[in-house]
């Protein structure tokens, strides 16, 4: 009897789990945020002794790119691209980008260029199997704490950017922010668009609130909406315009952003 009755509670028990899937919104979210990194986890594994065989290079970026895109197709994302010619240009250039949660991957590598690298900080390189793919792929580090090492690094990307001919991806607010609002910038992005004389490409993503939100524990299909703004030169510019660009570069971003969210709401 005791055998029977265990065997129906093992046979109960993934019928159970599916209810508790399908009507608890909270259980899906962690669901799918647990898949979310195990397959980055899983995926950094596998691939990261392959990509070692070429070595540290911007080139391994399209592989960690391909296997991170179809991540949109398993949640129900889908995602619409505004003004992707601002990005047709073979020249070196800065993408900022407002940064919401760790889903902005996704849009990331929807529109990110073949020789384009993010800056990230330096934590990321101390997680395993992830850290290492990541620095192979070409990955910027940069220690927010200590000022001088990140003015040093800022100065040597600005340098390799003219020399490789690379694009760079930055968040410029230095940290994950769902509010309606932008927060102030951060001006590394600006200073390395400066020093290394090339355009600022402004990109914003839509809010995630109407699928995705931390607070509430909501994971569910949606749609996402990628905007590229026009690029804003910095030929000419010295450290002494850094400010004044900033502001200009986050006002433009703010009111895209604003504007997006009101459409958000209209839907």
């Amino acid at each position: 009897m005791e055998v029977i009755l265990l065997q129906g509670l093992l046979l109960f028990l993934p019928f159970a789990a599916l209810l508790l899937y399908w009507y608890s919104a909270t259980v899906q979210y962690f669901c799918k945020m647990a898949f979310f990194n195990c397959w980055i986890l899983a995926l950094a594994t596998i691939l990261s002794p392959l990509i070692a065989l070429r070595g540290r290079s911007v080139e391994n970026m399209k592989i960690l790119r391909a296997v991170i895109l179809p991540l949109k197709r398993f949640f129900g994302i889908k995602m619409q691209v505004w003004g992707s010619e601002h990005l047709n240009t073979k020249e070196p250039y800065v993408i900022v980008c407002n940064h919401q949660a760790s889903l902005d991957l996704m849009g990331m590598v929807e529109i990110m260029p073949d020789r384009c690298v993010p800056i990230a900080k330096k934590e990321l390189l101390y997680l395993g199997t992830v850290g290492w793919a990541c620095w192979l792929c070409g990955m910027i580090f940069l220690n927010r704490q200590k000022t001088e090492d990140a003015i040093n690094v800022i100065s040597q990307t600005a340098r390799t950017m003219r020399h490789e001919n690379l694009q760079v991806w930055i968040f410029p607010e230095g940290t994950r922010n769902q509010d309606k609002s932008m927060l102030p910038f951060k001006r590394g992005a600006f200073h390395l668009a400066v020093q290394a004389q090339v355009p600022i490409i402004p990109v914003v993503i839509s809010p995630y609130r109407n699928f995705f939100s931390s607070k509430e524990k909501k994971f569910i299909p949606g749609t996402c909406t990628i905007r590229i703004l026009p690029r804003i030169e910095t030929q000419g510019l010295s450290p002494k315009d850094v400010p004044d660009l900033t502001e200009t570069v986050r006002k433009a971003m703010a009111d895209a952003l604003s504007e997006m969210s009101a459409n958000d709401c209209g839907h």
